[in-house]
């Protein structure tokens, strides 16, 4: 779980400092640098588990040349930064495997994992690639610490559970200079041993990447977290395809193996228990699969009324699975014929009742395909998804995040007011060069108003034009309107009357409750 993270030079990224809880939503007009947010989070995902070169490749997107890389750093005219800096904290899981398959436990699981990288000129590049780390810090955070930096609504059972470990004095992994050199150190989590040392100059990939459960299990698991960061770009033609037997039980990040992975929960998890247990009760009781099927139909019956059941059909010759929504005149409707939105939503349904997505989901305008009626649905189930931080971490809670991003007023006018950072671009001047950054702001009254790093609150005027977009259009019959070739006036064309201007779409001066 992303608690807080600090990003500088990344983009249009300088000097932010933002802190997470269980949901995150992210408003602002385009331009703002919500997207960049987002990137910069699937930046350093990716980087826990590819070279350099590699993740920046990702975070474009567009498979661009290696050159322009440097498009990552933050510009100002035609200057660009040299370097980009990210801090995260993060609490980890407490136990997982490496990648050949060797059980790992961390010594503890709230940590701090920092990393600078400078951009190396071509003139440099024979030492290696365009991207070099200057430095790679992984520190923990001890227990008793921890509620200073948890700053959202939790119970203490839910901080016992998620914070475990003992306290530490070395670092996990620290750098070093010796003399010119910068040495990036991987400690062992025992404590006694000499640490392993990298000059940082010829990293490929960060030492965190390349950690093991025999040698540092702690970073491993710090690995595995980032890992975890994931963000959802749902396709629907992705979503539409049937899976054959073999396909993976997972739901890719473009929404591919939907029905491989519905089928999965249904039928190998019967020794889990209730999904929806922290909504309805605290039940352990096996969970068979009609009930996986039915928890996504009720959830689904939420976006659409004429929902009665969900399923997934077997074709044992064509060794396929479909997904199947039938309706309540008993007609089925195959994946391929269902709209975008429902997709979508069915989708995140799945998520939310598989136990194994745990980690970070970040979802861009999740109110896309969705009618503005069934907005609501969608964010119950954004934050359903989320943990629960008044009960204990566990399989029926796990330790899941969720942040979207949006400019829709419908969203941010319904989100909790103690979940919503709003983007905005700011003026700055540093070394007397002026430019425009990105900052995200929080409402007054709610946990993050009380971080004590003297935090910048959204003004009441700003968000009320925003919850109100719809500004009063000026009077067009007092202008003469010109020819495009600048001749005589036109005669003012009858402007058409818009749909919230219709008198019987009036509020009333007064409510009922006014009058009594």
């Amino acid at each position: 779980m992303l608690t807080r993270l600090k990003v500088s030079g990344f983009k249009n990224l300088v000097d932010v400092d933002v802190r997470l809880g269980p949901f995150t939503c992210v408003a602002g007009a385009n331009g703002t640098g919500k997207s960049n947010l987002f990137d910069a989070i699937k930046f350093l995902s990716a980087l826990a588990d590819h070279t350099l070169i590699d993740a920046a490749t990702q975070v474009r997107g567009e498979g661009g040349r290696a050159s322009d890389i440097r498009s990552l750093f933050h510009r100002n005219g035609d200057q660009y930064a040299d370097r980009m800096s990210f801090e995260a904290e993060m609490i980890v899981p407490y136990e997982g495997v490496d990648d050949l398959g060797q059980q790992a436990h961390a010594s503890i699981t709230f940590l701090r994992y920092s990393i600078t990288m400078g951009y190396r000129s071509y003139e440099d590049l024979r030492a290696g690639s365009s991207l070099e780390i200057l430095s790679e810090d992984l520190v923990h955070i001890n227990q008793s610490d921890a509620h200073k930096h948890l700053l959202f609504p939790h119970q203490k059972a839910w901080r016992s559970a998620a914070v475990r470990g003992v306290r530490r004095t070395a670092p996990f992994i620290s750098t070093q200079t010796d003399g010119s050199l910068r040495i990036i150190e991987l400690h062992q989590d025992q404590q006694h041993g000499r640490p392993r040392r990298h000059s940082a100059a010829d990293l490929p990939r960060t030492v965190l990447s390349a950690s093991n459960a025999a040698e540092s299990p702690t970073v491993l698991m710090a690995r595995r977290e980032m890992q975890s960061w994931r963000l959802l770009q749902l396709e629907p033609s992705a979503m539409r395809r049937p899976d054959d037997f073999k396909s993976p039980t997972r739901l890719g990040p473009e929404g591919a193996h939907l029905a491989a992975t519905l089928y999965h929960l249904a039928h190998v998890n019967g020794d889990r228990g209730n999904a929806d247990s922290r909504v309805r009760g605290r039940s352990t009781a096996p969970v068979d699969e009609a009930q996986v099927y039915a928890q996504a139909a009720n959830r689904l019956a939420e976006l659409i009324d004429d929902v009665r059941e969900v399923t997934v059909d077997e074709d044992q010759k064509r060794e396929l699975l479909t997904l199947i929504v039938t309706d309540r005149n008993s007609t089925p409707h195959p994946a391929r014929v269902l709209s975008d939105g429902t997709l979508r939503f069915l989708a995140l349904a799945v998520t939310e009742l598989d136990p194994r997505a745990q980690g970070l989901l970040c979802l861009e305008e999740p109110e896309n395909g969705i009618h503005p009626e069934r907005i609501p649905a969608m964010l119950r189930l954004l934050q359903d998804i989320a943990t629960a931080p008044n009960e204990p971490v566990g399989p029926d809670n796990p330790l899941r995040q969720v942040m979207v991003n949006t400019h829709s007023p419908a969203v941010v006018g319904l989100v909790p007011d103690d979940c919503l950072l709003v983007s905005e671009l700011i003026e700055t001047v540093q070394r007397e060069q002026r430019f425009k950054r990105a900052c995200f702001s929080s409402l007054p009254d709610t946990w993050r108003a009380r971080v004590p790093d003297d935090p910048r609150m959204v003004p009441v005027g700003k968000l009320l034009s925003y919850l109100n977009p719809i500004a009063p259009v000026e009077d067009e019959s007092a202008r003469e309107e010109t020819t495009p070739s600048g001749g005589s006036p036109k005669r003012p064309s009858r402007r058409a009357r818009r749909v919230v201007e219709r008198p019987d779409l009036q509020p009333p001066l007064f409510s009922l409750s006014d009058t009594l």
